[in-house]
């Protein structure tokens, strides 16, 4: 396998140590060796050496979900994230990407989204339409809102409209290209869907980000494949925020005990913690988790759902687990594909997004 020379390092350093063994949600969900930066790195270490081939390590590969815990907690500079998505490119470049990865990516590439989908459901497809005039302010909800959470999606328009807000929502958004990004890394074709989100975007002054996934491809790595967004790009967090700083949104505090799940895009890779606890602080009485803002512990996500469903299930069990230790019964969440993992499993614990308590549902 052709691998940079950094990588390389990076997974010959890894591949020794134990130092973020304890902190992978999804190893901790799985409870398996395997699951662990330290294995993941053994195994490339071995593809590198001519042990065996990259298509026997490819399913877990996969198995990452590139939350950044481990780069995070690795007080010697290492980056776990950095070398699985060099080795998912080399896979895609060598052709040896698992059937069921390369489904989703041919989804990317035909159809904007990994899940294949083409059209929206009817209700939201009303609302983006009573949106379609050209305004300065763009909200861009993303795939897994607009074709996985259409009424989430919903939610997050409603927000807006209840505060006044002049915006337009585009009837065929064009993807961040963060989807190919994360199952194929810096390929060509997730660079070139990323330049033509970019150029979309760049005829709005402002541009209201909702997905926290999306928000992180814009503002963190298109700037590291060098692609230019000339327009203001927000997290649908702190334009929120912002709105009910302005007596915009007029909260009423209902009282109500929650904890808040810090999406890892936007407390870890956007360092961006304080927007969505001033929103629940506004109309709920805020408790935070023991793991919290860039500590936080990923709770799971639409995309590897499609792929390993019931291991993403165990992640989203662990993260409510995480809330009622510490006497939680409601969780309220700023990522809408955490929101639906945790939503699968969720019993005894109320699942509430940013948007459910602005509006009262």
């Amino acid at each position: 396998m052709i691998m940079s020379e950094k990588c390389k390092q990076h997974v010959d350093s890894c591949r020794f140590c134990w130092m973020c063994h304890h902190i992978c949600p999804i190893g901790n969900a799985t409870g398996q060796e395997r699951n662990t930066a330290r294995a993941r790195a053994l195994g490339i270490s071995l593809v590198n050496r001519g042990a065996i081939d990259l298509s026997e390590i490819m399913d877990n590969i996969y198995e990452c979900c590139t939350c950044g815990a481990c780069v995070h907690d690795c007080i010697t500079g290492w980056d776990p994230v950095m070398f699985t998505k060099e080795t998912r490119l080399q896979a895609a470049l060598e052709g040896k990407l698992p059937e069921y990865i390369m489904t989703l990516v041919s989804n990317c590439i035909e159809t904007g989204n990994a899940y294949g989908k083409t059209a929206t459901c009817d209700t939201l497809t009303a609302a983006i339409k009573a949106h379609a005039d050209k305004k300065d302010t763009l909200l861009l909800l993303g795939v897994d809102a607009k074709f996985m959470a259409c009424q989430q999606a919903l939610k997050a328009i409603k927000v807006l409209e209840k505060a006044g807000v002049d915006f337009a929502v585009l009837e065929n958004e064009v993807p961040t290209g963060v989807q190919l990004d994360f199952l194929i890394g810096a390929a060509n074709e997730t660079k070139e869907q990323m330049a033509a989100c970019a150029k979309v975007l760049d005829q709005y002054k402002t541009v209201v980000v909702y997905d926290p996934n999306d928000s992180k491809a814009i503002k963190q790595l298109y700037k590291e494949y060098g692609i230019e967004v000339k327009a203001n790009v927000v997290t649908y967090t702190s334009f929120v925020a912002d709105l009910i700083k302005d007596g915009k949104l007029k909260a009423v505090n209902s009282g109500k005990k929650v904890v808040f799940q810090d999406p890892y895009q936007l407390s870890r890779d956007l360092e961006e913690t304080e927007p969505a606890r001033e929103i629940v602080s506004a109309y709920a009485s805020l408790d935070e988790m023991l793991l919290n803002r860039a500590e936080t512990v990923w709770a799971g996500n639409i995309l590897m759902a499609q792929y390993m469903p019931e291991i993403i299930k165990k992640v989203a069990a662990r993260r409510i687990f995480n809330a009622t230790s510490i006497g939680a019964n409601a969780i309220v969440t700023a990522c809408v594909s955490e929101y639906v993992s945790l939503k699968a499993v969720a019993e005894d614990v109320e699942i509430i997004s940013i948007e459910d308590l602005i509006l009262g549902e």
